[in-house]
C-alpha cells in the first residue's frame, strides 16, 4: 500500500518554524532563569503571589526579548552567551510594560486568555506589574555591575532610562488618539516609532555588549526600531480580525492603521465615521468595519508600509559582519504572513451574522 505523499511546507510555514526554533534555543533560557527569579521572592499575600505565578508560568513566555539579544550580540562579532545575565532582567522589565500597558489600555482578555489586570483586578495587577519593575532593575544592576567596564554600565543604563521615558510619552501620547476618528496616519506612525523604543533597547544594549563598531552599534538601533514598528503594525491587523478584540480596540483604544488609512478616502469616510460613533458597538459593527476598511484600501495602504518597513529594516543591517541572516529571517517572518492574513480577514466577513 502506498503511503499518501508529504504534504509541502508553505514559505510562510518554514519560516515560522525555522524562527520559533531559533527564539527557543536563543531565549528559553533567560526566560527560565527570570520565572525562578521572581518566583523564589517571599510574598505574604496569596493573591498577588498567584497573579506573578499565572503570569509568570501560564501567560508570559517571552522568549523573543532574550533571543534578540543574543543575535543582536552575535551579529557583531560577540559571545551570544554573554547577553544571558542581562537578558533576565530585560524579560521581567517587558513583562512589567506589558502588565501595565494592559491597565492602560483597560483589556481583560488576550486572544482566549485572560490578562493579569482581567484575572486579578486592577490594584493587583498595578502591584505585580511593580513587583516585577523593581526586581529587573535591581538584577540588572547586578549585571552591569559584574565584570562590564564602567563606560558600558553607563551607557546601558542611560539607555534603560531614555527607552522608559519615551515609552511613558508615547503612552501619554497615544491617549489622545482615544475616541478620536480624525487622527492622521503620520500622527500614528509617530507615536508608533517611540512605542518601539524597547525593542530598540534591545538591539542597542546587545550591540554594546558585543563590542559593535559605532557604525554597527547604530546600524542595530535602527533595526531594532523598525523591527519593534512592525511587530505593533502587525498587531493592528491581528486586532481587527478577532472581532471581540475590535471591538474593545475601536472604543477603548486607538484606531488600527488600516482604518486610519481608510479614512483618507472621502468616499468612503462618512461610512466608517458612522459606524465608529456607535455608542453600542457590536460584532457585526466590527465586520462592517473590517469589510469597509478593505474596499477603502486601507489593507493595501497597511501593506505597502509594513514592506517599506521591512525593506529598509533589512538594508540597515548589511554592513554587519556576522549572521545578519537571522535577524533578517526575523523580518521575514513578521511581515510574510500579511497576505495570509488579509485573506482571513476578508474570509472572516461571512462568519459574523
Amino acid at each position: 500500500m502506498k503511503c499518501a505523499p508529504k504534504k509541502r511546507k508553505s514559505a510562510r510555514e518554514d519560516i515560522t518554524e525555522r524562527v520559533e526554533k531559533i527564539l527557543n534555543e536563543r531565549g528559553s533560557k533567560a526566560l527560565e532563569a527570570a520565572r525562578n527569579e521572581i518566583l523564589q521572592e517571599k510574598i505574604e499575600c496569596e493573591e498577588a503571589r498567584e497573579a506573578l505565578t499565572y503570569f509568570m508560568t501560564q501567560y508570559w513566555h517571552d522568549v523573543f526579548g532574550p533571543a534578540l539579544l543574543s543575535l543582536a550580540c552575535e551579529a557583531v562579532g560577540g559571545d551570544p552567551d554573554i547577553t544571558t545575565p542581562i537578558a533576565i532582567p530585560m524579560t521581567l522589565i517587558s513583562g512589567a510594560i506589558d502588565i501595565h500597558d494592559d491597565i492602560i489600555d483597560q483589556s481583560k482578555n488576550k486572544g482566549l486568555r485572560p490578562t493579569v489586570l482581567g484575572k486579578f483586578g486592577k490594584d493587583i495587577a498595578l502591584l505585580a506589574g511593580d513587583a516585577l519593575l523593581f526586581k529587573g532593575f535591581k538584577l540588572l544592576y547586578e549585571a552591569v555591575e559584574k565584570g562590564i567596564p564602567a563606560e558600558k554600565v553607563t551607557a546601558i543604563l542611560d539607555i534603560i532610562k531614555k527607552t522608559f521615558f519615551e515609552l511613558g510619552d508615547a503612552e501619554a501620547l497615544e491617549l489622545r488618539f482615544r475616541g478620536r476618528i480624525d487622527v492622521t496616519p503620520e500622527e500614528y506612525l509617530y507615536v508608533v516609532r517611540k512605542k518601539a523604543a524597547d525593542v530598540e533597547a534591545h538591539t542597542h544594549i546587545s550591540a554594546i555588549f558585543g563590542g559593535g563598531s559605532k557604525e554597527e552599534i547604530e546600524a542595530l538601533r535602527e533595526y531594532g526600531r523598525l523591527l519593534g514598528m512592525m511587530m505593533i503594525l502587525r498587531d493592528d491587523l491581528l486586532d481587527m480580525i478577532d472581532f471581540d478584540e475590535a471591538v474593545h480596540r475601536f472604543k477603548k483604544e486607538s484606531l488600527p492603521l488600516p482604518i486610519l488609512y481608510a479614512q483618507q478616502n472621502l468616499e468612503i469616510k462618512p461610512v466608517l465615521t458612522s459606524i465608529l460613533q456607535k455608542k453600542l458597538m457590536r460584532k457585526k459593527d466590527a465586520k462592517a468595519i473590517l469589510s469597509t476598511t478593505e474596499k477603502a484600501g486601507g489593507i493595501d495602504c497597511f501593506k505597502k508600509m509594513m514592506q517599506e518597513l521591512a525593506s529598509n529594516a533589512c538594508e540597515s543591517i548589511n554592513l554587519l559582519r556576522c549572521n545578519q541572516q537571522y535577524l533578517k529571517l526575523l523580518t521575514k517572518s513578521v511581515i510574510l504572513p500579511l497576505d495570509e492574513w488579509r485573506n482571513l480577514a476578508i474570509s472572516t466577513f461571512e462568519q459574523v451574522p
